[in-house]
């Protein structure tokens, strides 16, 4: 957003009774929320901002102090301030783990938003698990989130024939877990596939995107020791907080 534009939508009305400190806080937090004002982009200094608005410094930097509350800025001396970018997590590839797991290794607190739970019947699905076309599964639509940032909208299907217990799971906590307590079953292996999308209108809602946006598409078949298809997910990780690594190993030394 351009200097000018910010101005105009930054100006406080004179006759409302919220403090005028207040309603540039809101107004930026506004922009800020909805992408209007992206990560990384500067703002105005406080003396630049006050003389502007014809207010004075102190009601500016009570301004951006609202924000710098809620952590959505950084400051740089002199250079003034900036719309912070978020952090992007760098989970490691290469082993068998939940979200759960995931989110405690990079420090961050995990927890869950189930938005659908339901018992399904589906020719495909029986097909994908190599069951009969009578299997029941269940189906999980959650969203996923690290320190109460949404960071992955997840669909997952799990073989109630091979897990019957699950049925009787409240979603709380690790599934991969429960399995492992209530169903004795250790999930060993599983086959990922991963791939650039851009953010359907559900995924724009969940992760608060104010227009379409870069995400990972993460597919995963998941399997017991005795190589039981137990698991089936698709979940879409947002592109602006995930860059995964993988370490990659020499399996012979190069020819000379």
């Amino acid at each position: 957003m351009k200097s000018e534009q910010l101005i105009e939508h930054l100006v406080p009305d004179r006759e409302m009774a919220a403090p005028s400190y207040l309603q540039v806080a809101d107004k930026l937090t506004q922009l800020i929320e909805s992408g209007e004002i992206p990560p990384g982009q500067s703002l105005p200094s406080e003396r630049v901002l006050a003389e502007k608005l014809q207010l004075s410094r102190t009601t500016v930097r009570r301004a951006y102090d609202e924000l710098r509350a809620k952590d959505y800025l950084s400051t740089h001396g002199r250079a003034g301030v900036a719309v912070k970018t978020p952090p992007r997590l760098s989970p490691r590839l290469g082993r068998l783990k939940g979200f759960t797991e995931e989110m405690r290794e990079l420090g961050m607190k995990p927890s869950t938003r189930l938005m659908e739970r339901d018992i399904v019947t589906d020719r495909t699905l029986s097909s994908l698990f190599e069951r009969p076309t009578t299997a029941q599964f269940l189906r999980l639509v959650r969203v996923r989130l690290g320190d109460g940032t949404p960071l992955s909208r997840e669909v997952a299907w799990y073989d109630l024939s091979a897990a019957p217990a699950l049925t009787e799971w409240n979603v709380v906590g690790s599934i991969y877990q429960y399995l492992y307590e209530y169903c004795g079953i250790a999930l060993t292996c599983g086959e990922q596939t991963i791939e650039a999308i851009m953010s359907s209108p559900t995924e724009m809602a969940v992760f608060e995107f104010a227009e379409p946006g870069p995400c990972l598409l993460l597919k995963r078949k998941t399997y017991s020791a005795s190589r039981q298809m137990i698991e089936y997910v698709e979940g879409t990780f947002r592109g602006d907080a995930y860059a995964y690594r993988l370490t990659l190993n020499l399996e012979q030394p190069p020819l000379p």
